[in-house]
């Protein structure tokens, strides 16, 4: 796994490849999970087993190995 630093009140963008029996979550409950994770104004987009969702940090600055499901992360402008 990768490392990766998110930024207090920074917004990313990334992709979330859930498996088999995750793919059948709403992007709802994607997003509650990002929400509980530390992000706010969550939005996620797609069916299936390929989402991409958007949020802001809203915890202080930390790095951490990013889980398998999740690629493509950006910082958004």
């Amino acid at each position: 796994m990768a490392d990766f630093t998110v930024e207090k009140g920074k917004r990313y963008r990334a992709t979330i490849t859930l498996g088999m029996l995750q793919s059948m979550a709403s992007n709802e409950t994607v997003a509650q999970k990002l929400t509980e994770a530390g992000f706010t104004d969550v939005s996620v987009t797609g069916s299936g087993r390929t989402r991409t969702a958007t949020g802001q940090w809203a915890k202080d600055t930390v790095s951490g190995a990013i889980p398998q499901e999740i690629s493509g992360i950006s910082q958004l402008a």
